[in-house]
């Protein structure tokens, strides 16, 4: 029987807000990859009203639960691209998907505009995969 739900853990990234009217960029949760092998950034957006405004997205990889020791990630630990992560004014109401191969425990997204003076609404979930230990706590604790 393939049952996806007891295999991943579901994490906040990047929390649904207010619009952003400016190019303050969306920074998620620092998330904790412990007991995970894998992990995917799922990138959802909202109505992006600026009509020449792109979204660049990145992410930093570190072993301390702060990330003060934050590196960026190199295209060899990412799954998929960051070019394809990223979006522009067009994007109304989509998704985009960016993963983690690395070894580092620690993991942030983090999703800047350019060129923004509208409304813009972005939201982010961490999926969490290959867990050491099934089935998964639901709900995710």
């Amino acid at each position: 029987m393939r049952d996806l739900l007891d295999g991943i853990h579901l994490a906040r990234a990047v929390s649904p807000a207010a619009a952003v009217t400016d190019n303050t960029a969306f920074v998620s949760q620092i998330v904790d990859r412990r007991g995970h092998d894998s992990l995917v950034f799922a990138i959802l957006t909202g109505s992006l009203a600026d009509a020449d405004v792109t979204f660049a997205v990145t992410m930093h990889h570190g072993d301390d639960p702060s990330l003060s020791d934050a590196d960026i990630v190199p295209a060899d630990q990412i799954s998929g691209t960051l070019a394809s992560a990223s979006f522009a004014f067009g994007d109304d109401d989509e998704v985009r998907k960016v993963g983690y191969r690395g070894a580092k425990r620690y993991v942030r997204l983090t999703v800047t505009p350019t060129g923004n003076s509208g409304n813009a609404f972005v939201a982010a979930v961490a999926i969490l995969g290959h867990p050491s230990m099934q089935p998964t706590a639901n709900p995710p604790v």
